[in-house]
């Protein structure tokens, strides 16, 4: 994943930047300071889709000395996601994160053993076992938000409120202990120790390279040790009380990492890592899932006729508004998962990912790259890619109905990523937002609060809707 930080930072992500000068650049360029003016610092991600239709599909973005290179057509993001010839390559600000997360699966290199031996152990957390045990975590979450919402009013702040619900549900599932996310008016420390340490990372990202940086950065550092400790200590306590305990029936993602990980002898992980996989678990999953959860909101909410389709369709299938999804029952909810992916396709919330070349090869054609050289998958603008898609920009969940699927070409809709590297927690993201989608939709009516909102984006680690505040009515 490309987060908005590394679209922002100042790094020279493509090697000797021979590569880049190949490129066409957005209008207005100057002398020394390059593409500065084309791009809001504060919303690079978005700013970049209106760059003008001739910079794309492949364009180079350079400030001062540094460039990146972004694709943003389903055709060349075809050829960067063929595993044969490209691979991952870690960001400048997906590096940075180490100092928070280690080496977990989401910040190690392809070619750490720590990451195949991580993969590897933490395929059975994702199967359909697993997530038989994780729903019922999600159930709970979610019958404490609606007691949330319903103590205070009808108006809701969404994203902050989805992100409350992600978070509850994946500390719950990744190592069974619940943060009291709605029962406290401030976060648990754990939540505050963590958003520091994802600042930090954000922060040290974009100043990583910068000429007289490393002073500015080892300050950041030392300010949030405070906070990796605790962080550290906390999960370090957990993993060794549950080795004191051995099996005592927990489900979680910690006890089936550390049961899967009992008999592997030398290739067994060492309790450091797995730390580093439960923190890259919080992370990686629980702002992106809240914010494809917000974005579905706020589009139902403004389409009434898409909207009563839902409830339709989770009125159908649960013949109550107070019923709870079975477990098999979600895999029914097939408009449902289509706004869910329609929601993905417009504000993919990881709005990127990078690949690099394993040898010598050529682009589109034309453009040569080299082991070392590097370029960024924009996925909104390929989500957007008027070749692939009809009136790209209308909210439209039939896009996925399965004959339509059928019809595009691969790689034209990569919210999780791609090849091996990609979202090894897919499942229980999809799980998990049409689950709690299909139970909103049951139980509520949505309507904006403000009929004059315009939709508006923070770029943090992942997309948000910003000011994004609905009216609920019970059905």
């Amino acid at each position: 994943m490309v987060t908005s930080t590394d679209l922002g930072a100042l790094n020279d992500l493509v090697g000797p930047n021979t590569w880049a000068d190949q490129f066409p650049h957005p209008p207005g360029r100057l002398p020394v300071v390059g593409d500065l003016r084309s791009v809001d610092p504060e919303g690079p991600v978005v700013s970049m889709l209106d760059w003008p239709a001739d910079v794309w599909p492949i364009a180079q973005f350079r400030i001062f000395r540094h460039r990146f290179v972004m694709i943003g057509s389903a055709e060349l993001t075809r050829e960067l996601c063929d595993e044969s010839r490209f691979e991952k390559v870690l960001t400048p600000a997906i590096a940075a994160l180490r100092d928070f997360a280690g080496d977990g699966l989401f910040t190690a290199a392809t070619d750490e053993p720590s990451w195949r031996l991580a993969h590897d152990l933490l395929m059975p957390a994702f199967s359909k076992t697993a997530m038989q045990n994780y729903h019922p975590l999600m159930v709970s979450a979610i019958d404490e938000l609606f007691d949330f919402w319903e103590g205070r009013g009808d108006i809701i702040d969404v994203a902050p409120d989805m992100t409350r619900l992600t978070l509850e549900t994946i500390s719950r599932a990744a190592f069974g202990k619940d943060l009291g996310s709605f029962e406290r008016e401030t976060p648990h420390d754990f939540v505050l120790a963590m958003v520091a340490g994802l600042k930090t990372g954000r922060r040290t990202g974009g100043l990583s390279g910068l000429p007289g940086s490393k002073p500015i950065v080892s300050l950041l550092h030392r300010a949030n040790a405070r906070h990796k400790r605790y962080v550290d200590a906390m999960l370090d306590d957990l993993i060794a009380e549950r080795r004191r305990r051995a099996d005592e029936g927990e489900v979680d993602l910690l006890a089936i990492m550390l049961r899967a990980n009992r008999d592997r002898g030398e290739t067994a992980l060492d309790d450091e890592n797995i730390r580093h996989q439960i923190v890259t678990f919080l992370v990686a999953g629980h702002e992106t899932t809240s914010g494809t959860l917000s974005f579905a909101l706020h589009y139902l909410a403004r389409n009434r006729e898409l909207l009563e389709r839902a409830q339709a369709e989770v009125d159908e299938i649960l013949g109550d508004s107070e019923a709870v999804p079975q477990f098999q029952q979600v895999a029914k909810f097939r408009f449902v998962r289509r706004v869910v992916d329609e929601a993905l396709r417009l504000w993919p919330t990881a709005p990127g990912f990078t690949r690099g070349p394993i040898e010598p090869t050529v682009v589109g054609g034309r453009y040569e790259m080299s082991p070392g050289d590097w370029a960024v998958v924009h996925l909104p603008k390929v989500h957007r890619d008027p070749e692939v898609w009809t009136d790209p920009l209308r909210f439209d969940p039939d896009r996925f109905a399965a004959s339509e699927v059928k019809k595009r070409p691969a790689h034209s809709y990569k919210p999780f990523g791609t090849g091996e590297r990609a979202c090894i927690g897919r499942q229980f993201a999809l799980h998990e937002s049409v689950l709690m989608l299909a139970r909103f939709i049951a139980r509520y009516d949505f309507e904006p609060a403000d009929p004059d909102y315009e939709l508006s984006i923070t770029e943090r680690l992942t997309l948000m809707p910003d000011g994004l505040r609905l009216r609920i009515r019970r059905r």
